[in-house]
């Protein structure tokens, strides 16, 4: 029999506290007259959740083009919450913690596994440092890559932690080996209600791990080599992306990076992202590479980073990494004292690179 959204499973609690469906609207009214301003968004999503209309709107980040509203099937958003269930082998009982911004899909989406799934959900707020003040364990988290990056002391606190919004670095992996966590890279999109692909970041059974495809996703590619998600559960049409991939099977991919940041260098394909994963060794201020006109190369690769620093000796340095190839060592660095970024921490790199 199918769960539907308009049902709270019995074990579902939110700070401790049982509330069942007609609870939320009143919950929800609550949060938003008397809360934090992280928790006006969670009031606004459950007075969303609990009303009658079968589906509700949803803010995209606008990191990789104009941010817009789109509109989901709530029972979408259930059929991806089970299937995150079964994979994770989460169950009713099980404690979860709320640390990601309720305005945007990945907060909206860990209120949604919890009442569906029965968890025991605790939040606190959408901190850099989720960590710091939480002195209770839980079964399953969610954080962006930068939260984990600050929360290494304390993430063993967590058994199983998905991390999404960006790519890990190289770096941040290595970090993350000798955990008791069990920490995943996610794949996914607004669009695709969060994350249809997961692989392993420690812990893992091969010593290269891709992604590979939750119940009921398939994957295919288009002419342009991205990737193109078929997700029935979640979604009435395929969704075409922007993501470059290596397909392996209808079920597993390697991602290269996206379709519209590779810079073409003198006739070479350079993929940002993963040039920016070697880098991330040695480079800890906020930075990203991009491509820009050039006569000779068409495109030059240049490292943009938010801050001071010493660029001829950062330079130097980049060019003794031997994870690098040749073409992907910078041909100049530019400092800006600021990035520009969205409401959720993630870099707006087309608005960032006009600054210059």
């Amino acid at each position: 029999m199918q769960v539907s959204y308009k049902n709270i499973h019995p074990e579902f609690r939110l700070n401790g506290l049982k509330f069942s469906k007609e609870d939320l609207s009143e919950v929800g009214y609550s949060l938003i007259k008397e809360g934090e301003t992280f928790e006006i968004a969670i009031g606004n999503f459950l007075l969303s959740w609990s009303n009658d209309s079968p589906v509700l709107e949803v803010n995209t980040s606008g990191s990789t083009g104009v941010p817009k509203t789109i509109i989901l099937e709530k029972q979408y958003m259930v059929n991806s919450a089970i299937a995150t269930g079964e994979f994770f082998n989460l169950k009713p009982t099980d404690t979860a913690l709320l640390c990601l911004p309720c305005n945007f899909i990945a907060g909206k989406m860990m209120l949604v596994r919890a009442m569906i799934l029965g968890l025991q959900l605790d939040y606190v707020p959408s901190s850099s440092e989720p960590l710091k003040d939480v002195v209770k364990a839980y079964d399953f988290g969610a954080m962006i890559p930068l939260q984990l990056e600050n929360s290494l002391v304390e993430i063993n606190q967590i058994k199983k932690l998905i991390v999404g919004g960006a790519k890990m670095s190289d770096n941040l992996i290595s970090q993350i080996q000798g955990l008791k966590t069990m920490v995943y890279e996610t794949y996914g999109m607004t669009e695709t209600i969060t994350h249809i692909a997961i692989k392993k970041a420690n812990h893992k059974t091969y010593k290269i791990e891709n992604f590979r495809a939750l119940p009921n996703v398939r994957f295919s590619v288009d002419g342009r080599g991205c990737l193109v998600i078929d997700a029935e559960n979640i979604s009435d049409e395929k969704v075409v992306t922007n993501d470059l991939v290596n397909l392996l099977s209808d079920k597993e991919f390697e991602w290269l990076g996206r379709f519209d940041s590779v810079i073409n260098s003198g006739g070479i394909k350079l993929f940002p992202e993963k040039i920016e994963s070697k880098l991330s060794s040695l480079i800890h201020e906020n930075f990203f590479v991009a491509g820009i006109p050039d006569a000779k190369l068409g495109q030059k690769l240049v490292l943009l980073v938010e801050g001071n620093i010493d660029a001829v000796k950062t330079l130097e340095s980049i060019k003794l990494l031997k994870s690098l190839g040749k073409f992907e060592i910078p041909k100049e660095i530019f400092t800006l004292d600021s990035f520009v970024w969205t409401d959720n921490g993630k870099i707006q790199r087309s608005k960032t690179i006009a600054k210059l």
